[in-house]
């Protein structure tokens, strides 16, 4: 496995464990369950983690894609969001931490802590769909705000056309 791999491997574990996260902390804040929200703080934890290990193969999947000619820019705007994207999420697994602390010794403010762990998560929400897209972008020109449908159209017409020729 290269660090390109590597890279697609871990990025979809911040984006997918965020929503799973979300939905648990949720369900567990409105029905006063601590064992939910505390099993919440811990995907928001291991979240984090997964995020830092995508960051970390970042550079090299990089490298990788620009000898394939994808514009630098593209990666540019993918790296900038992501960067925006894992200050949120540090600050969230971070929080999490201390929520899983505060719960732990029944802190009186501990539902309140679970609270502000919601906002930060669905603000990660948020801001990982522009990363995952971005991402996304890099070797999927069709999801490209400027794909050209038409010859992509066009070009499905032709091999449906020779595959009927066969």
């Amino acid at each position: 496995m290269n660090q390109a791999h590597l890279h697609m491997v871990f990025n979809h574990f911040p984006i997918i464990g965020l929503f799973f996260g979300i939905g648990i902390l949720a369900y567990g804040i409105v029905k006063k369950q601590t064992i939910l929200v505390n099993t919440a703080y811990v995907i928001f934890i291991f979240c984090m983690l997964m995020a830092k290990a995508t960051m970390m193969t970042g550079e090299g999947a990089e490298e990788i894609v620009e000898e394939l000619s994808i514009s630098h820019d593209i990666i540019h705007e993918h790296e900038e969001l992501a960067e925006t994207f894992m200050k949120v999420l540090y600050g969230l697994g971070l929080v999490s931490i201390l929520g899983l602390v505060a719960n732990y010794k029944k802190h009186g403010k501990a539902s309140v802590v679970s609270y502000v762990i919601l906002f930060l998560a669905i603000g990660s929400a948020v801001l990982s769909k522009s990363v995952g897209t971005s991402g996304g972008e890099i070797r999927h020109t069709e999801i490209r705000d400027n794909a050209n449908l038409s010859n992509t159209s066009e070009a499905n017409h032709e091999n449906e056309s020779s595959e009927e020729d066969d």
